[in-house]
């Protein structure tokens, strides 16, 4: 039973936790089992052979680590880098604010390039601070891919180039918390050391599992990295991977199950189809805020994300009300505005699995609720646009053809 219960589903637009398909929830309802048992190891090894694919990585050594992304983000500084450390990272929104706190707390060097909430990571102060640092003194850059609170989605193609142009041997680790599985994401190909995402994101899987890939280059460094660890500890992961038994600690059998099926259903679309598939959803968003003649938090094209859209209001609107008046009456979840932000942009969540006609539904009711909060919008116009794109775009299902 709902704590506050209300008629029908609830219309979970937030970026994460998402929604989750049925045959995930199926796959989970099950009893626990004793993971030592030869049922768990063989399901395992699967998952980390299959995992690794979603990061496009043929050489990364992934982690499923019983966390969040929080814990994913510690197990990525703390088994690469030694206190007091320099790495480079970037401020664009609240979760890049956040993991900084966590390097700053974790008594690393932190050189932060800050931009304007709604831009993108500054990559001309990147590359003057790698042109200047002959010593490489820099161990480390830090990025978050693609930031939730502002909808902005940064160019990690770019960035390796840009320490490739300096010849700096600096680690480059990435949040993909809410990229990896939705967002075009290549591992071996940016040369990236260390990637991370969370479960609840473009998974669809419950809070509960923060997977961390790292490169061979990652892997030596932790060797050397003095930072202190137990629970995130690699070595140990790595330990028991030789042995063949994978777990140095009781991991959650039920989400592990839900993770093989999430993984399938990745795998029966096609990971090219479902970034696709985020792409139009992203656009169709775009164009109904547009149509409801409201800005965009990202301020350049470039940056946009296909995950969320940070949705500005007018300053005499309170953009709490339409968060609180979206649950309350039409029980539809919409993101708040975030520290900065707070108050004045909603966050529309387009992540994971989730298709068009279900987005639809979610621009329906966003345009009642600033109908309802005092906007002149007018009711159908971005559903009409979302409609029009979405018409001439969305291909036959696959397995329907």
């Amino acid at each position: 039973m709902d704590h506050f219960y209300g008629p029908g589903r609830n219309h979970l637009f937030v970026p994460g936790p998402v929604n989750i398909p049925e045959p995930v929830i199926r796959a989970m309802n099950r009893n626990n089992e004793d993971y030592r048992s030869p049922a768990v190891p063989a399901l395992t090894k699967t998952l980390l052979e299959d995992v690794k694919k979603i990061f496009k990585t043929t050489t990364g050594t992934p982690f499923m680590i019983p966390t969040t992304g929080t814990g994913a983000w510690e197990s990525a500084l703390t088994n690469t880098l030694s206190p007091g450390d320099r790495i480079v990272s970037f401020l664009i929104g609240q979760f890049s604010l956040l993991w900084i706190d966590q390097q700053q707390r974790l008594n690393f060097n932190v050189d932060v390039i800050e931009s304007e909430w709604g831009q993108g990571a500054n990559l001309d102060i990147l590359a003057s601070k790698l042109a200047a640092d002959t010593a490489h003194t820099i161990k480390a850059i830090c990025i978050v891919h693609n930031e939730t609170a502002t909808g902005v989605t940064n160019n990690l193609a770019e960035v390796r180039k840009i320490l490739d142009e300096y010849r700096h041997p600096a680690l480059f680790l990435v949040d993909g918390v809410s990229s990896i599985g939705a967002l075009d994401f290549r591992m071996d190909e940016w040369d990236i050391d260390v990637a991370l995402t969370g479960s609840q994101k473009a998974l669809s899987l419950p809070t509960g599992i923060g997977i961390v890939c790292a490169s061979p280059k990652a892997l030596e460094a932790s060797k050397t990295a003095k930072s202190v660890r137990v629970f995130f500890d690699w070595k140990d992961y790595l330990k028991f991977y030789n042995l063949g038994t994978f777990w140095p600690y009781t991991p959650s059998i039920q989400l592990l199950y839900g993770l093989r099926a999430a993984l399938d259903l990745l795998f029966e679309e096609g990971l090219d189809n479902v970034i696709a598939r985020h792409s139009r959803l992203g656009k169709a968003t775009r164009l109904a805020v547009e149509a409801w003649g409201l800005k965009n938090c990202t301020q350049k094209e470039e940056w946009v994300s296909d995950t969320v859209t940070a949705v500005v209001v007018p300053p005499y609107i309170d953009s709490s009300e339409i968060v609180r008046r979206a649950w309350k009456r039409y029980n539809l979840s919409l993101g708040l505005g975030l520290n900065k932000v707070a108050g004045k942009v909603f966050r529309i969540g387009h992540l994971g699995n989730l298709n068009e006609l279900q987005l639809l539904g979610c621009l329906a009711g966003v345009e009642m609720i600033l109908k309802d909060v005092g906007y002149p919008v007018k009711l159908g116009s971005g559903v009409a646009a979302a409609c029009v794109y979405l018409q001439n775009n969305i291909p036959l299902i696959p397995s329907r053809i």
